[in-house]
């Protein structure tokens, strides 16, 4: 089979309807649209979600909670993660994960504490919950938290 041998399945593809072309078309004087009424008329119809002046669904399902404005976002690694990529004595930062493609982005580092450690690591993160914490001390590793670099340019005023 070649490229120009390809056509469309059958009945996929449909003729544009032409209106508005005369009596005998079928198609003309109102050119499908019917008598009067919004619809008939350009610019016509309604706005997406309108139920004819009914409560729309969208407004009648109930909401629930919010979105905090200083929310803060993290990249997520977890310890077990740390243990499978990282030999004895091995220092973690965020670049080196970035380099392994372990994370992406230049969001800050939070080191979770999910599966378990058991090699001697230097972990450096923004932030680190208190179960990884506590068990990258308990592998005699270390825990140092950096504070977060500014990737924005500071604009002169």
């Amino acid at each position: 089979m070649r490229l120009y041998e390809l056509k469309p399945a059958r009945g996929s593809r449909h003729k544009k309807k032409i209106v508005g072309r005369g009596a005998g078309s079928g198609h003309g004087k109102t050119s499908t649209r019917g008598n009067k009424g919004q619809n008939s008329r350009a610019g016509g119809g309604v706005r997406l979600g309108f139920e004819g002046g009914q409560m729309p669904l969208i407004r009648r399902i109930p909401k629930r909670g919010f979105t905090k404005k200083s929310r803060k976002e993290y990249v997520i690694v977890n310890v077990e993660v740390l243990e499978k990529i990282f030999n004895d004595n091995d220092t973690v930062t965020p670049e080196i994960l970035i380099k392994k493609k372990i994370i992406s982005g230049r969001l800050p580092l939070k080191v979770l504490g999910n599966g378990a450690i058991s090699k001697k690591l230097t972990v450096k993160a923004s932030v680190f919950s208190e179960s990884a914490k506590k068990k990258i001390i308990e592998a005699r590793g270390t825990v140092e938290i950096i504070k977060k670099q500014s990737t924005e340019k500071k604009q002169r005023r």
